[in-house]
């Protein structure tokens, strides 16, 4: 069918090569090209083929996953989305595959789990070729403009910076985090899109390189300033009276953590008293918290076109009029250090 995606499933399981196939032409808009049952051929049918996308297991003979994403992103403008294991040691990998440059994930025991959406995203995605963390070079920011709302920033200031994210979020938080001071007046609280398990590990990686503690949050902690906390995967996650709860899915989003019913509960704890940032990511999760945020005097940051891997949730933003500003990752840093920094 004309304008299909075309996909090439590389995996060493015959049985996961099949399963794949199978879920992803449930889906008219795409087709499996071919096949690769090692990181080595793999490559040399994405040289070969150009597939729209290539979804690459970890875990392979010959060449392993990670071996051949080096190799495709570095010949090669074609985006990849990982199959990874949902344990602890397959989550590590994982965020090393996204620092590497792989666009998305899918895990291997929910593979069915929205990987239209991913595949879909991972195909309209402007690769950002990975850049080394530097947390202590500085970058400028614009001059804040001297309105009604730049100046509630100052004798109002945000009690809260909530951040929300997905498709290519791994790499925006690093660079935006690598901005910080280790010491900040308020907590941030991010949503970014991510199964289970997978939000711990983000979570220790982005704590290794960054200044300021980040932690997975967890039900009943109490929010402290200058913390970061990364919402689980899987659940939902809400701000009730400065305490963190987190508690299953009812229904309420297709998205866990969903950014707006996070921000919906910190609009409900806060009102306009935050500092909002929207990063990259497909889709209009978070726009209406942050709409709502925003009419009550909330300053709100989107991640600016060019730097994006989706431009989907900062666009949606952009879209309501509830984006101030619009600012590379660096520059979000370093305006978040300047208005919340000790």
């Amino acid at each position: 069918m004309p304008g299909q995606i075309s996909v090439l499933v590389v995996d060493d399981s015959g049985v996961m090569r099949r399963a794949l196939t199978r879920r992803i032409q449930t889906d008219s808009r795409f087709r499996v090209i071919d096949t690769a049952s090692d990181g080595r051929e793999g490559v040399e049918k994405t040289l070969k083929l150009r597939p729209d996308v290539v979804t690459l297991d970890v875990e392979m003979p010959v060449m392993n996953g990670l071996e051949a994403l080096r190799v495709i992103v570095s010949q090669t403008r074609t985006p990849v989305v990982m199959v990874s294991s949902v344990t602890k040691a397959g989550a590590n990998i994982t965020m090393e595959a996204l620092e590497i440059g792989a666009v998305d994930f899918i895990a291997k025991s929910n593979s069915g789990d929205m990987i239209h959406e991913k595949l879909l995203a991972a195909a309209r995605a402007k690769l950002q070729r990975p850049a080394p963390i530097a947390p202590r070079t500085r970058v400028a920011t614009p001059k804040l403009a001297a309105t009604n709302r730049t100046h509630s920033l100052r004798t109002s200031p945000p009690k809260l910076c909530l951040i929300g994210s997905s498709t290519g979020g791994p790499q925006a938080l690093q660079q935006v985090f690598g901005q910080l001071p280790a010491s900040l007046k308020v907590p941030i609280v991010v949503a970014q899109h991510m199964p289970a398990q997978f939000t711990d590990a983000l979570a220790k990686r982005l704590n290794q390189i960054c200044r300021p503690n980040v932690v997975e949050a967890k039900d009943g902690d109490f929010l402290s300033p200058g913390a970061i906390y990364i919402a689980p995967g899987g659940m939902q996650t809400r701000i009730v009276e400065n305490q963190i709860r987190v508690s299953a899915d009812k229904g309420e989003s297709l998205y866990k953590p969903s950014i707006d019913v996070l921000g919906d509960s910190i609009f409900q704890a806060y009102g306009g008293r935050v500092l909002g940032v929207m990063l990259t990511g497909m889709g209009a999760d978070g726009t209406k918290a942050f709409l709502k945020m925003h009419n009550a005097g909330a300053f709100n940051i989107a991640q600016s076109e060019d730097t994006c891997a989706v431009y989907g949730m900062p666009r949606a933003l952009v879209e309501a009029n509830a984006a101030d500003e619009q600012l590379d990752p660096e520059q979000i840093g370093a305006r978040i250090a300047n208005l919340i920094g000790k």
